[in-house]
């Protein structure tokens, strides 16, 4: 184990297993001004880089009509915690097509939880 391994694994948090197809809910702690506050970003899980400290994923939802797509360091601090809400079945690492599907299209299929 090399020196920057035992730094960076002092850096790791706990996180839930996630993969793409999930539908997570990512509690954000914001700062406005001298105030925080933990908003809610819920969206499907499409992608992940994995890499120790510098593992991040990305969440797609739409919102009002317009997708958006956040990125989030996997183990930095302005993540107070996720929640995976429910997982689906998919066939790709990357759903990236999603992108350019719409409604009841855009779906994913939920996984069968026993």
């Amino acid at each position: 184990m090399s020196a920057m391994d035992v730094v960076e694994k002092s850096q790791l948090t706990d996180r839930p297993a996630m993969k793409s197809g999930d539908t997570v809910r990512v509690h954000v702690k914001v700062r406005e001004g001298d105030k925080e506050r933990i908003q809610i970003f819920e969206g499907v899980v499409i992608g992940q880089h994995r890499g120790g400290t510098r593992a991040s994923f990305t969440v797609r939802k739409v919102s009002f009509g317009q997708g958006v797509e956040r990125i989030f360091p996997l183990h930095s601090p302005i993540i107070q915690k996720v929640e995976v809400m429910r997982s689906a079945k998919v066939r790709r690492a990357k759903l990236y097509y999603l992108r350019d599907l719409k409604g009841k299209a855009a779906r994913m299929k939920d996984s069968a939880k026993s």
